[in-house]
């Protein structure tokens, strides 16, 4: 067993679609206190990431935000050589301080300073639904990866809209709802296998493997939470504000703010009830997808 920051213990995870683990959820909560839709989204994510395993040598982390998610990821993986990417000075500056990279750029996907080949393997989490022009973003990627390097990169999946319940009021558009729900998240596209595989094979990389995580259950329970928190600003905002700008404007995102332990784990048992079991043996959707490819 790994103890991680904070001295929360963290176990291993094995195997398929990752379950939710109680531990990084409340780990999550900790760490991201006024963003429980979120805490409850990366901890089924890094849980999956975590069974996945990371690969060895240098690495590239695409669009780190504030670095904490890879920090989790790198007290169970292990110490890593990484390199941090973000466009948005406030998330590199923090992701900076938390000591993990040996650099964070403050650049585009599309632009980062590193030569040719310089790194065994990217990682990807929950960004490339999020950018509008995908394919500069691949192509630096397949420049910055050496031959047989890794690129791994978790997405929303072509299943998140049917797994979602959608709007609660009888007769109301579920299009309608579906769409304003899309940019809220700024997301883009959610693409099968097949579609990424097109597109990454015009950058000299092909999907080696991957795997499908965050069942119905748990999107349905993510969406509860998110309509009952960030919903609401996001509907309550004169224009339509991304969730991270009102966070700042609310002062959410200020470097250093946890949850105190005992409220997290408190939260975490409320927030994961029933999300274990049959629901888990039994799901046929899924809402996300874990890829590793390959460069050629």
């Amino acid at each position: 067993m790994a103890r991680g920051h904070d001295g929360l213990a963290l176990r291993g995870a094995a195997g398929g679609a990752a379950a939710l683990r109680r531990d990084l959820l409340v780990r999550f909560l900790h760490d991201y206190p006024f963003q429980p839709a979120t805490a409850h989204w990366r901890a089924v994510e890094a849980g999956q990431l975590i069974a996945a395993g990371l690969p060895q040598g240098r690495g590239l982390d695409l669009g780190c935000g504030d670095g904490l998610l890879t920090r989790i990821l790198l007290e169970q993986a292990g110490a890593r050589q990484i390199v941090g990417v973000d466009p948005d000075p406030a998330e590199a500056s923090q992701a900076e301080k938390l000591g993990i990279y040996s650099t964070v750029h403050t650049v585009g996907g599309d632009s980062v300073p590193e030569p040719d080949g310089s790194f065994d393997w990217v990682l990807s989490n929950s960004v490339l639904e999020h950018i509008e022009e995908l394919d500069p973003i691949l192509g630096e990627v397949g420049r910055l990866l050496r031959s047989d390097g890794e690129f791994v990169f978790t997405v929303p999946g072509p299943d998140f809209h049917a797994c979602l319940r959608g709007p609660l009021l009888p007769g109301a558009s579920r299009d309608a709802y579906l769409r304003h729900l899309d940019a809220r998240l700024a997301h883009h596209r959610y693409w099968g296998v097949d579609e990424w595989e097109s597109a990454l094979r015009g950058h000299g990389m092909r999907v080696a493997e991957s795997s499908a995580y965050l069942t119905e259950a748990e999107v349905r329970r993510w969406e509860s939470i998110s309509r009952a928190t960030a919903g609401i600003l996001y509907g309550l905002a004169p224009r339509r504000p991304q969730p991270i700008e009102i966070q700042r404007r609310l002062g959410m995102r200020k470097a250093g703010q946890r949850m105190p332990l005992v409220f997290a784990r408190a939260l975490a048992t409320v927030l994961s009830a029933g999300l274990h079991g049959r629901s888990r043996v039994t799901s046929r959707r899924y809402g996300c997808l874990l890829v590793r490819a390959a460069k050629r």
